[in-house]
């Protein structure tokens, strides 16, 4: 079904190049904040060593869990975002975070099984079983993982205040689903964090936050756009509803930790 979905919906997740475009400004963007700790106060991490970050950015989580663990291993698929996250590491004289480029669809044979995987806001993929499958087999312990909830990453009254319709994400209850079928009962919270257009500086900034979803937007909707922007200034501000992540975690049991 998730499969189907993401074929009838066109929906391609954004390749390498295009996150290389945004790894400048994206780990200080005002909507990590409550999100880094919600998801971190989540894991558990009494006892744990080590953690593998995949689609792990500029180090948004990698570089906080390095104060907490021996080792996170570091994995992105953007050769920019891992520039990024090197950058990060030295400013803040963190040592213990291993960059590794890959990819979902990578060969992971020297991937190390660390004692816990995190997926965090990088599970939207073409081929998710895969995906989860991967996470199991590279933790000793636990996985946990963020999924948008709602069908997208934008407010859909800022959508159709634009005239823009977007495919839609394939709903969160499905990755549960994958998971029951491999036998795994998941635990779920939802994670709240402010939208991604909150805290713009002016209503170009807006813009061109939403363009990064939607593509360019002509000038008609442009118009339209800063009608709903200047309607409610407040409302602007926040960049519309908050944003909802599916925090999604399980223990693993590993038959060679089973004596």
């Amino acid at each position: 079904m998730y499969r189907r979905e993401i074929q009838e919906q066109a929906l391609v997740p954004k390749g390498a190049d295009e996150w290389d475009g945004r790894a400048g400004g994206y780990g200080a963007h005002p909507s990590h904040g409550g999100y880094v700790d919600d998801f971190i106060a989540r894991m558990r991490l009494d006892g744990a060593r080590s953690v593998l970050d995949v689609g792990c950015g500029p180090g948004t989580l990698a570089l906080p869990l390095a104060a907490r663990v021996d080792e996170v291993v570091a994995l992105d698929h953007s050769p920019r975002m891992l520039e990024a996250l090197r950058d990060r590491a030295r400013e803040l004289g963190v040592a213990n975070v291993r960059p590794m480029l890959r990819a979902w669809e990578d060969d992971w044979h020297d991937v190390p099984v660390c004692d816990i995987a995190i997926a965090s806001r990088s599970t939207l993929v073409a081929d998710l079983d895969a995906a989860l499958h991967k996470l199991a087999r590279h933790a000793r312990r636990q996985v946990c993982l963020s999924y948008p909830v709602g069908g997208g990453f934008v407010d859909p009254a800022i959508l159709a205040a634009a005239g823009v319709e977007l495919p839609r994400v394939p709903d969160h209850l499905l990755l549960l689903g994958m998971l029951h079928r491999m036998g795994i009962v998941a635990r779920l919270d939802l994670l709240h964090t402010r939208s991604r257009l909150a805290g713009c500086a002016d209503f170009d900034d807006f813009a061109r936050r939403l363009a990064w979803t939607t593509g360019p937007l002509d000038a008609a909707a442009l118009q339209r756009l800063r009608a709903w922007y200047v309607a409610d200034p407040q409302r602007a501000a926040r960049g519309g509803r908050d944003m909802v992540w599916a925090f999604v975690a399980w223990d693993v049991e590993r038959a060679d930790d089973a004596g």
